[in-house]
């Protein structure tokens, strides 16, 4: 039998942007697979709910992933207080929709700070102590706008290759020292994050039209992906970016 490949117990993992959408998900998906959960994000309230709704042995650390002095010595701390990071999911991300001539500069600093300073932040941070113990599991959540792109979004989709970039780069740096940095691409998934367009009726006949499953994807969908990722089933997979889209990447 394979199945303890997937077996978690004893792990801990990190998940930052956990209290709702992916990450939350994400993070139920690794508790039932065994680990020890620690849910990260900036609303203290929001992460005590989330908590409290995934129960078990679920741990929280309230920290901005954009500020690079705050992520690394609440890291420093965490590994102090409740021992090794042996997970990390990068998932904090954000989205900001504008045609590319009336972007604004503000909302394009914001999202560079949100979808790739937190990632190098983060990862750096954790992978300092990973790097001495000579394992660990780094998974960045990318996006099917790492391989494409749509009107409305380009900063957005920048920022999502960079992810996609540095995913690889992490594993060329870290791979000799035992670390696996991988990351997931969603396709389209209803998410907070897309509630708009989850609404918007004529968008969900063309995402409908566009996927070859044809449907949007649902978070549950995810979870399979990030404990493979963060399991020994995935020992020597390193570096990659698994695309889970229902196809949308693969067609015209």
């Amino acid at each position: 039998m394979t199945h303890h490949l997937f077996d978690l117990s004893g792990k801990r993992a990190l998940v930052t942007g956990s209290s709702q959408g992916i990450g939350f998900g994400l993070a139920k998906g690794l508790l039932d697979a065994g680990a020890e959960v620690v849910l990260n994000g900036r609303d203290i309230s929001k992460l005590a709910d989330a908590a409290q709704r995934l129960g078990g042995t679920v741990k929280t650390a309230a920290f901005d992933v954009t500020d690079h002095a705050a992520a690394r010595i609440a890291i420093d701390a965490l590994e102090v207080e409740l021992g090794s990071i042996d997970i990390l999911v990068n998932n904090a991300g954000m989205q900001h929709r504008s045609p590319l001539e009336e972007f604004p500069p503000d909302a394009f600093e914001k999202l560079l700070h949100t979808n790739i300073s937190s990632v190098f932040n983060v990862g750096q941070a954790v992978a300092r102590h990973m790097i001495k113990r000579g394992h660990g599991k780094i998974i960045n959540i990318a996006s099917v706008q790492t391989a494409l792109a749509r009107p409305g979004i380009a900063p957005y989709t920048a920022t999502k290759g960079a992810v996609g970039n540095l995913t690889k780069g992490m594993a060329t740096d870290w791979a000799r020292h035992g670390l696996q940095c991988n990351a997931i691409a969603p396709g389209y998934f209803d998410t907070p994050l897309n509630a708009a367009l989850v609404a918007d009726a004529e968008f969900s006949r063309w995402l409908e039209r566009r996927t070859p499953a044809g449907r949007w994807g649902q978070i549950e969908e995810l979870i399979g992906a990030c404990v493979f990722l963060a399991s020994d089933a995935s020992s020597f997979v390193n570096g990659h970016i698994l695309y889970v889209d229902g196809g949308i990447t693969a067609s015209l």
